[in-house]
């Protein structure tokens, strides 16, 4: 019975004007479904698509692919007549320096359902929590995030990538942020000891606003990426960088969960969706949340505390 109730799969057919520019081809299985973008418009960044709640699986300048289950990115279910319905919206939002503008399209999976089935047993609650045990991680990597630095040494004005990630495992997917992150020269930081504020304000990539530091486009919900501008904090010393990093749910940004960085002659842009960047709008103030609950709580994310290094940053004018 079930292998004749997936082979009736039908995908409803989407808008027509779409294809004017793009092309989105969909791939319905019993418990998942595959989505190709292909872009004809060169100036479009996919990296800044969405599935829901997900981010791509994999992209290039003109294709972005998401491979994603029915139960992830938030799917909506529908028992309507004679079909079973897993539905979903992929979105655009544009940048600021992007000349394509944002956009919403439907996607929509619907299988024909047969005589003897049944809502309870397709119909299963999902916790807003998830469970399994969640590994933080936090490096130095080379110039193009491909892999491990191979110098802790960097020249004063270079830029040191760092990579965040959190390994989920059985977790319900979680959206990798920075919440707060300081330079100091000890690997234990107290409260009178001397520091450099990178991250600050729940997210605020705050040495953006005096450098060149950025985010980097996320490649996957569970890393972040930041190119970081040497500072002179510490120069020719060791130096640690104390963080702390936060898995939270994507569906939950805030002002005090998000990850935004300053762009010059544009202000503070939200990482994940230019769209909602006026949740960074507080942070050149202070980001407050109306939320009763801690983040240590568990109710909708883990919390981890890190240290990277020691770092040297060096001046060879000096």
């Amino acid at each position: 019975m079930m292998a004749f109730f997936w082979q009736r799969a039908v995908v409803l057919s989407l808008a027509a004007a779409m294809l004017v520019y793009a092309d989105m081809k969909l791939d319905c299985r019993p418990d998942s479904v595959t989505v190709v973008w292909t872009e004809g418009r060169s100036q479009a960044d996919l990296s800044l698509l969405r599935l829901g709640s997900c981010f791509p699986t994999s992209f290039s300048a003109t294709q972005a692919v998401f491979r994603v289950d029915f139960n992830d990115c938030n799917f909506r279910r529908l028992v309507t007549g004679d079909y079973l319905m897993y539905s979903n919206d992929l979105t655009y939002g544009s940048s600021s320096d992007s000349q394509s503008p944002a956009f919403t399209h439907p996607v929509v999976c619907a299988f024909a359902r047969p005589k003897d089935w049944y809502p309870m047993i397709y119909d299963p609650v999902f916790s807003t929590h998830g469970v399994g045990r969640l590994v933080f991680h936090i490096g130095l990597m080379n110039d193009d995030f491909s892999g491990p630095a191979e110098s802790t040494t960097f020249a004063l004005g270079s830029f040191i990538p760092i990579m965040a990630s959190v390994s989920q495992k059985t977790h319900q997917p979680l959206l990798l942020l920075l919440e707060e992150c300081v330079a100091a020269t000890t690997p234990e930081l107290q409260p009178d000891s001397p520091s450099y504020p990178i991250i600050g304000n729940k997210g605020c990539l705050v040495d953006s606003r005096v450098s060149g530091s950025k985010f980097e486009p996320r490649q996957k919900s569970s890393e972040l990426q930041l190119s970081l501008q040497a500072f002179r904090f510490g120069l020719g010393q060791e130096v640690f960088i104390h963080c702390k990093l936060v898995a939270w749910d994507p569906n939950g940004l805030d002002s005090t969960k998000k990850a935004c960085h300053y762009v010059k002659e544009h202000g503070w842009e939200l990482l994940d969706n230019y769209a909602y960047s006026t949740l960074c709008d507080c942070c050149d103030s202070d980001c407050k949340s109306r939320r009763t609950r801690s983040i240590e709580s568990g109710t909708r994310g883990v919390a981890q505390k890190a240290v990277l290094g020691p770092l040297t940053i060096t001046d060879a004018t000096s």
